[in-house]
């Protein structure tokens, strides 16, 4: 019972017919920092059209394969008799849903923006942020944030060791030496450590409360790399669930938008996606064949019409579904760290060389990364302003909690985390550019 308590200590209504699990779930779809996410930036910028993945839909795919991962494991009987430990749709929806809620605006670069800002002041990290939201911000409990249950807290936390653990004291967020009238984010020094903020240790004790203090201290270790912060390298099973299910999502959606939008021609696919790669995918392709079988046949379907294309789509994504299996972990004694979600191999393999290729041809794309250092320069101008004129431009009600929290700027920065880019965007004119501007203009 520990798993589904609240920092609260609130209990569910006795005429309340739902699970814990579920009231989680309704919580964070019914949070405003999950509608938020309708107007966050996935990879492509929001405007150009309206069919491609926003952070929202993202959001709610990545919920869905979860929730398609934990059927598998229930369906193939592979648990060795502990399918207990497998995540009811409820918990493991509503882990997949709130993953990205503390993604700021303008998608990566916007992270890397607000970690520049916030280099003296305990960094900046989106899972970081997400934690912070559920356990602090959320407005359902005004000490406990969204006040969710352990269990699904533990699966949110992704990485479970503080910052001050993981950095490399070397890469100080900077700005590039080399331009002489312009301020350019340095993006090597200025990248994020994947960790949670050290003001957030009091949350994660709580989550880890029932396990064993060995387990504790194993489940916090890091890999330590030279020239890159340290990184965690364990993670509960239900975060285990969830983090295939992104990289799902990742390498297989969003390469789906950018064949539709032509950002990924047919001969570069064929070019980093060949036969050799593609061979247990074939194989299992051959039980239920597409319109033409084969590795042309795939190709044909994935640069077709869209309804071969989602067809093509659908087939992989049930493919690398199929291929998870698990693993454990002996060094643990709680089964929610001991077991693990793992791809097989040759699946890995695929999904890895899939998500670089979104990378290489979509997220590098120059057409793509003018985009993004644009958002980052407003991210950052807008920052600076308000955490150096902050009663003058912040809000009312977010100054009030600045000078409440005794002059922090995480509370600056977790109101331009919370912004859609459009929200950013208008931010930005308003301070920034030569129109003249209203009054009545919505802060």
């Amino acid at each position: 019972m520990h798993w589904m308590a609240r920092r609260s200590g609130r209990t569910l209504h006795a005429d309340d017919a739902r699970t814990e699990f579920e009231v989680d779930y309704a919580r964070v779809v019914h949070s405003g920092s999950f509608r938020r996410l309708q107007g966050k930036t996935q990879i492509l910028a929001l405007g150009d059209d309206d069919f491609y993945r926003t952070r929202l839909t993202h959001s709610m795919e990545v919920a869905q394969v979860a929730e398609g991962v934990a059927q598998q494991l229930r369906h193939r009987g592979i648990m060795g008799g502990r399918d207990d430990l497998i995540p009811s749709a409820a918990l493991i929806s509503t882990i997949g849903l709130a993953h990205d809620l503390g993604h700021p605006p303008f998608g990566h670069g916007g992270e890397i923006a607000l970690n520049y800002c916030m280099r003296d002041a305990g960094g900046f990290e989106g899972n970081a942020q997400t934690l912070r939201i559920l356990a602090r911000l959320e407005g359902y409990d005004a000490a406990n944030g969204a006040d969710l249950t352990r269990r699904a807290m533990l699966g949110i936390l992704k990485y479970p060791v503080p910052r001050s653990a993981a950095v490399n004291a070397d890469m100080v967020p900077s700005l590039l030496s080399g331009p002489t009238t312009l301020s350019v984010l340095d993006r090597k020094t200025s990248k994020p450590v994947k960790s949670y903020y050290d003001s957030e240790d009091d949350v994660v004790a709580w989550i880890v409360e029932p396990l064993g203090e060995e387990d504790v201290d194993r489940f916090r270790k890091v890999r330590h790399r030279t020239g890159e912060h340290a990184k965690s390298i364990c993670k509960s099973f239900d975060s285990s669930i969830m983090d295939v299910a992104d990289d799902i999502a990742y390498g297989v959606h969003d390469l789906e938008d950018a064949i539709a939008l032509g950002l990924v021609s047919r001969e570069r696919f064929c070019a980093a996606i060949g036969f050799e790669q593609c061979r247990t995918l074939l194989a299992a392709l051959d039980t239920r064949p597409l319109e033409s079988g084969g590795y042309d046949g795939f190709v044909d379907a994935l640069f077709g019409e869209p309804g071969r294309r989602k067809r093509a789509i659908g087939r992989l994504v049930h493919h690398f579904l199929r291929a998870v299996g698990i693993g454990i972990d002996g060094a643990f004694e709680d089964p929610l760290l001991a077991y693990q979600a793992v791809l097989a191999e040759e699946e890995r393999s695929l999904l890895d060389d899939l998500q670089r290729l979104v990378v290489t041809e979509v997220i590098d794309n120059p057409s793509v990364q003018h985009l993004e250092f644009k958002g980052q320069t407003m991210v950052v101008a807008v920052f600076e302003a308000m955490a150096g004129e902050p009663e003058r431009l912040l809000p009312r009600a977010t100054f009030a909690d600045f000078d409440a929290a005794g002059g922090d700027v995480r509370i600056v920065c977790d109101y331009i985390a919370a912004m859609t880019d459009r929200a950013l965007l208008k931010t930005y004119d308003r301070c920034f550019s030569p129109r003249m501007g209203s009054v009545f203009d919505r802060l």
